[in-house]
């Protein structure tokens, strides 16, 4: 069986739209096929209006490679890579020559997203 968040990440559509559309919190590997084989019209439109922003984003720590998926968030910035919140700062990447690092707390369950950037 699927759940119901791991099938809408597989249908690339939000959480609320599965539940509104009548998928069950557990569904069968067969149904979820069928539903990406035949799609209804209302998943088919779903996937017509897309404005290009992704539905869902996977987030991996650059140190270990623990990975998640989450809907992205309006305040996540557009980072340089991610890392879990309870690596230390010497396991990160270098920060490049003349480069900045800020630090973004929070992204997913356990991100912190550095941003390198070069002054002009």
């Amino acid at each position: 069986m699927i759940s119901r968040r791991d099938a809408a990440i597989q249908l690339d559509i939000p959480l609320e739209m599965a539940a509104k559309h009548g998928i069950p919190k557990q569904v069968a590997p067969d149904v979820l096929a069928a539903l990406e084989a035949e799609p209804p019209a209302w998943l088919v439109q779903s996937r017509l209006n897309r404005t290009g922003k992704p539905v869902w984003a996977e987030l991996r720590c650059v140190v270990c490679r623990f990975a998640e998926v989450e809907r992205p968030k309006k305040w996540w910035p557009s980072w340089t890579f991610l890392a879990c919140d309870d690596h230390d700062a010497d396991e990160l990447p270098v920060v490049p020559d003349g480069a900045h690092r800020d630090a973004t707390y929070g992204v997913g369950s356990r991100f912190v997203a550095y941003v390198d950037s070069v002054p002009a």
